[in-house]
């Protein structure tokens, strides 16, 4: 199966699918790496595989960028599209293109702080200030909404009494690296099929 991944920043939930494919846990091949911003160093570790780059960067294409996507996403024609901390909200042109191929992965248990403006640091800052006493990470496919899409898989952080933001959003990444990779392999194996908002895992 081909996938494209797209990412906005550091990208290691970019390198833990890449090593998940390196180790033969997926049975997949990462045909292209977009970015939305210049200097992410997602591109950088695709580079050092050997994996194609394209950058679009948002801020000089402006009202262009979403159709600029779209066209490079149907040159590739892959078979799915993961987003691995792309910070970008999709045009529902895109999610309607690839219906059901486009999966997300976002630092919070949905539907507690998500949507627009909860991305990053954002989410964790919002998590610490409200005293909740767990969170974690979700999986989820991509709809025409701010991670509104069926949920695949979520995982679940423990916070202490003393974790900052930046401790939060660091436990909360360790199991990101975890989740979205298993995500990824029952994508690519077929055993995900979506039922209205429920997705059910195929066992086979």
């Amino acid at each position: 199966m081909n996938l494209v991944v797209m990412a906005s920043g550091n990208g290691t939930d970019l390198q833990s699918i890449i090593d998940a494919i390196e180790e033969g846990y997926i049975n997949a091949r990462i045909i292209a790496v977009i970015s939305d911003k210049k200097g992410a160093y997602a591109l950088e570790r695709a580079k050092k595989h050997g994996i194609a780059t394209y950058c679009l960067p948002k801020k000089e294409l402006k009202e262009n960028f979403q159709r600029e996507l779209l066209k490079l996403l149907e040159k590739l024609n892959p078979d799915g599209i993961i987003l691995a901390g792309f910070l970008t909200i999709l045009s529902g042109e895109i999610v309607e293109r690839f219906e059901n191929k486009i999966i997300n992965i976002h630092p919070s248990l949905i539907p507690a702080f998500c949507g627009k403006g909860f991305y990053g640091m954002k989410v964790h800052q919002a998590v610490y200030e409200y005293g909740v006493k767990y969170t974690g990470c979700t999986v989820h496919f991509v709809d025409s909404g701010a991670d509104t899409g069926p949920i695949i898989l979520q995982e679940v952080v423990k916070i202490d009494e003393e974790d900052t933001p930046e401790a939060i959003a660091k436990k909360v990444l360790e199991v990101e690296h975890k989740v979205l990779p298993y995500a990824v392999k029952l994508f690519t194996e077929g055993k995900l099929k979506v039922e209205g908002r429920k997705v059910k895992i195929l066992k086979f």
